[in-house]
């Protein structure tokens, strides 16, 4: 069996991402395949995130330091966060993490206990100030862009958030066939530095541990609690993954917040008319783009399914007298939504082996007898299978692939 390759060497193939030293390290530039990629990715976390009813949003990728002194990451991130820069009297910087944006989007409006929950969505960029010599690739950047949504509710909807938001990203990872090691339930130990009480914590430990059982129960996929793994400000659930190096990442996460609500002042009215504290839920599904696309590149060694492949159809005239209906076949399949490439110089040979080579999801070679017939000649280099088809057969069949993220059904 032939030694699989790493991201970077399909990249060779692929031409997903470039890198240049004007740009920087660790700011990777998406190329026009990668961009295509990245847009299916952005589409299924959007659908991922309405059906369970959360509410886009946009925010700014600056924020005053004063922001980040609030939201305590300038105290415990300042070494990972980009230097602040002078703007008149104040000072802004570029946002290390989303959540003290939505934490200001909540608090602009008042909010009753019958409102609650409130899911957040963004697909949003955010910056870390890595070292030169730790970026690589796509797998450690500077800008992360991240399927990001954060949950509001009160503190008995918590199991339930959580239940929601882990069924949400183990379905992400389902519909991308990337396989989950293991979710961990990460914990607080007994040392100190942990915000929030004694109780609050075992609150939510218990919350986790319940929904990880409940929706992982006759699952392939196990679970492990592990003391000391938590976050600062609260317990979380993680989706752990290993690349082809048997690195260990963490791919999607669900996360519970003490932090944020008690420096953000956030609160709802109770059924009493007091003011209560919300509880904040960090949700991850489809997980941070950069990642994501160098763990499904390796996964399926550059040859992704025609939903996620940059190329869906490589449209291939035998000759120069088979031009005009090649560019019809192109114009077709692009009109119905479809990514196509058509390429007329070289041997049919050669720009075959080069299809493949760019791993085309669909090879489509016309000729005198496609003409002639009105159809197309389609292999598919996922099986090796050939198919004489008409041209509205084909976009029937390709499109509801791309709909369903299917492979082509012939």
């Amino acid at each position: 069996m032939s030694e699989k390759l790493n991201y970077r060497d399909l990249n060779l193939d692929l031409d997903i991402y470039a890198t240049h030293p004007l740009a920087g390290s660790g700011l990777p530039l998406w190329l026009p395949a990668g961009a295509a990629i990245r847009e299916e990715l952005q589409r299924l976390a959007k659908e991922v995130a309405h059906a369970d009813g959360c509410l886009d949003v946009f925010t700014p990728v600056l924020g005053k330091r004063s922001l980040y002194e609030q939201s305590g990451h300038l105290a415990k991130f300042a070494d990972d966060m980009f230097a602040p820069m002078p703007l008149g009297e104040d000072e802004v910087i570029l946002r290390p993490a989303n959540c003290p944006h939505h934490a200001l989007v909540y608090a602009s409006r008042q909010h009753s206990y019958r409102d609650l929950p409130i899911r957040l969505n963004e697909l949003a960029p955010m910056f870390r100030a890595e070292r030169s010599g730790v970026v690589s690739g796509l797998s450690r950047v500077r800008q992360i862009n991240l399927d990001d949504t954060h949950v509001f509710c009160r503190p008995d909807q918590v199991e339930d958030e959580v239940r929601r938001a882990l069924a949400a990203a183990i379905r992400a990872q389902e519909i991308l066939s990337l396989p989950i090691d293991y979710v961990r339930i990460s914990l607080r130990d007994d040392g100190d530095g942990w915000l929030g009480s004694r109780e609050q914590w075992e609150m939510s430990q218990d919350a986790l541990c319940a929904a990880a059982a409940d929706i992982l129960e006759g699952s392939d996929v196990p679970y492990l609690e592990v003391a000391g793994e938590a976050a600062f400000y609260g317990p979380k659930l993680d989706l752990q993954v290993r690349d082809g190096r048997g690195h260990e990442e963490t791919i999607a996460t669900v996360q519970l917040d003490f932090n944020q609500p008690e420096r953000f002042d956030l609160t709802y009215q109770g059924a009493d008319g007091s003011a209560q504290r919300v509880v904040m839920i960090h949700r991850g599904t489809v997980g941070a783009m950069e990642r994501v696309v160098a763990a499904l590149l390796e996964r399926y060694q550059g040859r992704l399914p025609l939903w996620l492949a940059p190329i869906q159809v490589k449209v291939l005239p035998v000759g120069e007298a088979h031009d005009a209906r090649a560019r019809e076949v192109v114009d077709s399949l692009r009109a119905v939504g479809l990514r196509v490439e058509v390429k007329h110089e070289g041997s049919l040979g050669k720009r075959i082996r080069e299809a493949y080579r760019r791993r085309a999801a669909l090879i489509a070679v016309v000729g005198d007898k496609e003409i002639a017939s009105g159809g197309v000649h389609i292999t598919d280099p996922n099986d090796g299978s050939k198919h004489e088809v008409s041209l509205d057969e084909l976009m029937q069949r390709a499109v509801a692939a791309h709909r369903d993220r299917i492979a082509v059904q012939w």
